[in-house]
């Protein structure tokens, strides 16, 4: 399983619409979910080592940014027929465990990871309220170990400048994951 690196972060670009399902067969639009300070939009995974490593993490500082009116919603771009522990029943799972409070969607044909141009799981895109582009890093220092005590909380702080500024920072650290399992 090797590691993939996400390309930097296009300031202004506007984020593609797209309607999914949730894994019990719920329709969300992009439109519905939007924040009034900012969306985050995140391409992860159950089986991912890296989506693993920082699942916990990613519960707190989500819930802390829809304090903040940010909206965040998670997309689960895989094959899951090949990579069977990614199918909805185990998305459901795996959004118990770690205490999701934001939409997990199902990403079946992959046609919305291709529009966004996710490569890896996790994958970060965060947009402002006109859902312009302002943030494509990490959420950590995390790899597929989870990050030190107290590591800078680099997601969390630029979504923060985000849903308070409009504008994300100049400098961004790509997130690293597992390539996404394209279908044949």
């Amino acid at each position: 399983m090797a590691a993939t690196e996400q390309p930097v972060c296009d300031f202004g670009w506007p984020a593609p619409d797209f309607t999914l399902p949730d894994a019990d067969g719920h329709m969300h639009t992009l439109d519905c979910l939007k924040g009034a300070s900012g969306t985050l939009v995140m391409f992860i995974c159950n089986h991912c080592p890296y989506v693993r490593a920082v699942a916990d993490r990613l519960a707190r500082d989500a819930h802390a940014l829809q304090g903040l009116g940010l909206a965040v919603v998670a997309i689960m771009p895989n094959d899951y027929d090949r990579y069977p522990e990614d199918a909805p029943e185990r998305m459901k799972e795996f959004a118990r465990i770690h205490g999701f409070r934001f939409p997990y969607l199902v990403d079946r044909t992959q046609a919305v990871a291709r529009a966004y141009g996710a490569v890896c799981t996790p994958d970060f895109f965060g947009f402002n309220a006109a859902l312009r582009l302002q943030y494509r890093g990490r959420l950590d220092e995390s790899g597929r170990a989870p990050a030190p005590e107290g590591a800078r909380r680099e997601l969390f702080e630029a979504m923060r400048q985000v849903a308070e500024t409009g504008r994300g920072p100049t400098e961004q650290v790509p997130s690293i994951g597992c390539s996404i399992k394209w279908r044949s």
